[in-house]
């Protein structure tokens, strides 16, 4: 299919959207009625020691446009617009360190994981920025994660190490629940690798 068939098809994708309802370009007048929340990666660990360390995960920082409970879904461009009548549970900055420090919880292999004000000894901090988290529309329906990590030693403040997690998962289609359920797979694999990272780096 050429490139101009493919702007088409999206163009036309999103002129359905608008007819039904399904998607709204600006959602601050929805209140939802739904409220969907991320599964914690369940980690297949390697036997090994459990680390000493404590791992600190502040909020992570987001685009304007992904710093809200509104779902994300992008064209090409970036265009972000938003599923109406549905949010995640907490704004997704706030979702995804709440499953970040329950993916790490759930290694067993370290002292302790927390919040900032848990009063914690840190040993790290995982700060996280988050790039994408959204059903894109640009080629096939697909839910895109990416996610960029920084390790950095709480004790003198310097980096260990710096890396970029991404992974797509194709939808099946456009609505909500499937856009979630793409979201949350491709989540569950960006965890699970960031988690693996961060053990073998403390």
């Amino acid at each position: 299919m050429s490139s101009g068939a493919n702007k088409l098809s999206r163009r036309q994708l999103l002129a359905g959207f608008a007819g039904t309802g399904l998607l709204a370009g600006c959602a601050s007048n929805n209140t939802p009625s739904v409220l969907y929340g991320l599964t914690a990666a369940d980690l297949e660990t390697e036997p090994g020691r459990n680390r000493g360390a404590q791992v600190l995960v502040p909020r992570p920082r987001a685009l304007k446009a992904l710093d809200t409970d509104n779902i994300a879904v992008v064209d090409s461009g970036p265009v972000y617009s938003y599923f109406p009548k549905a949010a995640w549970a907490d704004t997704l900055p706030s979702v995804i360190q709440t499953k970040m420090v329950q993916t790490l919880e759930n290694t067993g292999r370290l002292r302790g994981v927390g919040f900032p004000g848990d009063g914690l000894l840190i040993d790290y901090q995982l700060q996280i920025e988050v790039r994408a988290f959204e059903l894109r529309l640009d080629g096939a329906n697909r839910g895109v994660v990416e996610l960029a990590a920084r390790l950095v030693n709480d004790r003198n403040g310097r980096a260990v190490a710096s890396r970029v997690f991404r992974a797509e998962t194709p939808s099946g289609g456009t609505s909500v629940d499937q856009a979630v359920a793409a979201m949350n797979r491709s989540a569950d694999q960006v965890f699970a690798d960031m988690a693996a990272w961060v053990l073998g780096r403390v």
